[in-house]
């Protein structure tokens, strides 16, 4: 499936008024609009523009899911609850804060990263007892990893979001520089650009919060 997500997922997104948000052809007025004017038409109900901001972005949006959720069908559904999320409230897309790929890059991240906490370890056994033993050096080990992740993820969503996209992209999505950059439509240089200064504005913010590993 790859970043080629299959547009009859967005069969997920829910109903306005008894119709479905689905996929439809666009015309070419759609093809040449800005970004705002999509999230505007979304705002009016035209399903044409929600099928023409998945055509740009869904590539992108889907990279970052695939990466973080432990297999395709739940992907699929973040990828869906995202676009529905666009559908359901376009007015919270503030373009003075980003690309319209930007946010939707960003919403995929939060929620795929929260899928995948919810899909956590397992549960123990009902029969099985409870562990009363203090602490192990591995659990203290895991509780640091816990932090310097979350604080991580705080310092992420800092940065500009043209270098917080790279970097997801081609760390978190494995994505080579030459596939970030046509999934963001930038100039592989560009990209790459954005990686070395997302990486070190991370490094300054981990100094600034004293993060060591």
């Amino acid at each position: 499936m790859g970043s080629d997500w299959a547009p009859d997922a967005l069969e997920e997104i829910g109903t306005v008024d008894g119709e479905r948000a689905e996929v439809v052809s666009v015309g070419w007025a759609l093809e040449v609009a800005g970004d705002d004017a999509l999230v505007a038409g979304i705002g009016d109900r035209d399903r044409e523009a929600l099928a023409e901001a998945y055509r740009r972005h869904g590539g992108a949006v889907w990279a970052i899911t695939r990466r973080l959720c432990r297999g395709t069908a739940l992907a699929e559904e973040v990828c869906a609850a995202v676009f529905a999320e666009l559908w359901s409230g376009p007015e919270r897309y503030d373009p003075a804060r980003g690309s319209l790929r930007s946010w939707l890059v960003a919403r995929a991240h939060a929620r795929a990263v929260g899928v995948a906490r919810a899909d956590g370890p397992r549960a123990p056994a009902p029969d099985a007892a409870p562990d009363q033993t203090p602490p192990s050096a591995e659990v203290q080990v895991a509780e640091h990893a816990a932090a310097l992740v979350g604080a991580a993820e705080r310092a992420v969503e800092r940065l500009a979001p043209v270098q917080r996209d790279a970097i997801l992209l081609t760390y978190l999505g494995g994505h080579s520089s030459r596939e970030a950059a046509r999934l963001l439509d930038a100039p592989e240089e560009t990209v790459k650009g954005h990686v070395r200064r997302g990486l070190l504005n991370l490094r300054r913010a981990f100094d600034a919060q004293e993060v060591a590993p």
